[in-house]
């Protein structure tokens, strides 16, 4: 194999990176999973040197950790974890929202509503890929459209913590359908500027009367 040397920038180190960003958040690699430097470097067709870097940068976002005699190993949480990190993103992500009625730009409503229709297209799929891309990007638009950074990064950071358990929650038979429901009524209420009522929709999207969060418990705790 040809060595590909790593681009001014660290580039290429990104790219791999956003990569096995993208396969641990679908849950294409479960937690759990050992990540090992050569694995990367071939796959990617690159040194072992942005394989690694890559690596610590996904341990930096707390996505995985290093472990003696296995390395980068993809973060696998205790269901007592999970819980007291959802119990805290309700309180954050109800006030993003709550913000991003108030703030958010016409230009970024205007894309909040774009994303939301390919939601609803990949839910008339079936495509639970799609909607989960979808899904983080509908959030994303929110926390920019809350105009607070200290916000955004600790939701990000705590997400990134959870992540590798939303693919789960959409497997549930109807969840998918349900979600884009709960989209639809934030959504309007951003669109409007209701801040009460975006509160109150992401309020109920992310506890969904602790019925995903159980399921989610049971799920992890026969893993």
């Amino acid at each position: 194999m040809d060595e590909v040397v790593d681009a001014p920038g660290g580039s290429i180190t990104d790219d791999v990176r956003r990569a096995l960003e993208a396969d641990i958040r679908l849950g294409r690699i479960p937690p759990g999973s050992a990540l090992a430097v050569k694995d990367v470097a071939q796959r990617f067709s690159i040194s072992r040197t942005p394989a690694k870097e890559a690596l610590l940068q996904l341990a930096a976002s707390g996505l995985v950790i290093f472990q003696p005699r296995r390395g980068a190993v993809v973060v696998k949480l205790d269901p007592s974890e999970v819980f007291g990190m959802l119990e805290v993103i309700v309180i954050l992500e109800s006030e993003a929202a709550r913000l991003c009625a108030r703030r958010m730009t016409d230009v970024d409503r205007a894309e909040l509503g774009r994303v939301h229709q390919q939601a609803s297209l990949a839910v008339e799929a079936g495509d639970i890929g799609a909607y989960t891309l979808a899904n983080f990007k509908i959030h994303e638009l929110i926390y920019k459209g809350a105009a607070n950074d200290c916000l955004h990064q600790t939701i990000l950071t705590i997400r990134n913590r959870v992540s590798t358990y939303r693919p789960i929650t959409f497997e549930r038979s109807g969840r998918m359908k349900a979600s884009h429901r709960e989209h639809m009524a934030i959504v309007d209420s951003i669109v409007q500027g209701d801040e009460e009522a975006a509160h109150t929709a992401m309020t109920a999207h992310i506890t969904v009367g602790g019925t995903a969060q159980a399921e989610l418990m049971l799920l992890m705790s026969r893993a």
